[in-house]
């Protein structure tokens, strides 16, 4: 299964450099928060007021070396990753693309793999 995560992109290219990311995440919330492709424009405004940089982490499952579980959270479920993401498991690393409004315009490269698609139009940055 390939599922998503977004993070700040500075944070990523330090951590990465050890062959892992993610201990931040696991320090504060006990797993990496990761989302399916398409519900990700529910989580996407949660980043709107954060200007850091950010870039999508593309993660291949079955290339993981820990524990993945799917957890409610509001009525739907979400991927969490229970230890840290590694390197091989990261099959893509993609710009966060904001319009004008904040909004989260979805990545063509990424089109392939929202299932049901993104629920908005691929590249409209207005």
């Amino acid at each position: 299964m390939i599922i998503m995560h977004t993070a700040n992109r500075d944070e990523y290219e330090s951590e990465i450099k050890t062959g892992h990311y993610g201990k931040n995440s696991l320090k504060k919330y006990g797993f990496i928060h990761c989302s399916d492709f398409d519900t990700y424009y529910l989580v996407a405004p949660n980043f709107k007021d954060d200007y850091a940089e950010k870039v999508i982490l593309v993660i291949d499952t079955e290339k993981l070396d820990c524990d993945i579980k799917r957890e409610d959270s509001g009525g739907l479920d979400f991927p969490h990753i229970y230890g840290l993401l590694c390197k091989e498991a990261i099959v893509g690393v993609y710009p966060h693309i904001w319009s004008n409004t904040r909004e989260w315009v979805p990545n063509e490269e990424l089109e392939q793999y929202a299932v049901n698609g993104f629920h908005r139009a691929w590249n409209s940055k207005t």
